[in-house]
């Protein structure tokens, strides 16, 4: 038993499509998510790092590059049927922590397979890594949905799922990253030009709004 297999599946993560199910002018598979929130989450550690954070780059980068790789093996489920219930999301994980051990047990060396664990597990956890991460997944996922929105897409999806992502990334505003994020990034994707950049904003300006009134 050899690392062959694990090698191979990552060009199964190619071919998962993310948002199945939905009309879509661009097509992003869960490979090219995972390097995109590898490098977001890249940044968001430089700033974090800067507002004088320790950040475990090595820890890092395994959650981010790693985050999604279970998907290999149940797919990318949409993101409203995904979260519809705790009870629901509790089962998809529990599938995904037996498929995972099943595939570590069978398929990676012995030597490798605690580290494998460690980078195959949940990775959005407390630490600040796992707080990176988390935002970073949404920050990917909500430029996604832009991108939608700004070609002019007319599912309502997208519009929800820009919604939930921002939504998630305010209830960690807290974080360096963040806030740094809200102020000098998100404002200059707004600025771009697009036929609902006024309702987008103003969606936007709600939900920050409502944030603030949290807080």
């Amino acid at each position: 038993m050899g690392m062959n297999q694990f090698l191979q599946s990552l060009s199964d993560l190619e071919t998962i499509n993310r948002a199945p199910g939905y009309f879509k002018f661009e097509q992003h598979s869960v490979a090219a998510h995972s390097f995109k929130v590898a490098e977001v989450a890249q940044f968001l550690g430089d700033v974090e790092e800067q507002a004088g954070n320790q950040v475990n780059w090595r820890l890092l980068y395994e959650k981010s590059l790693n985050h999604d790789y279970t998907e290999r093996f149940i797919g990318d489920i949409k993101t409203p049927v995904k979260y519809a219930t705790p009870e629901l999301r509790h089962m998809l994980a529990d599938v995904e922590d037996s498929l995972t051990e099943n595939f570590i047990q069978n398929e990676i060396p012995a030597e490798f397979q605690d580290v494998y664990r460690r980078r195959l597990g949940e990775g959005k956890d407390a630490t600040l890594e796992g707080q990176i991460l988390s935002v970073a997944d949404k920050v990917d996922l909500l430029y996604e949905s832009f991108g939608e929105i700004q070609k002019g897409n007319p599912e309502p999806v997208y519009t929800e799922i820009y919604k939930e992502s921002l939504t998630t990334i305010l209830t960690f505003q807290r974080m360096a990253c963040v806030q740094y994020f809200l102020k000098s990034v998100l404002p200059e994707l707004l600025a771009t030009d697009f036929s609902d950049r006024q309702k987008l904003a103003a969606l936007t300006n709600h939900l920050l709004a409502d944030k603030t009134k949290e807080s």
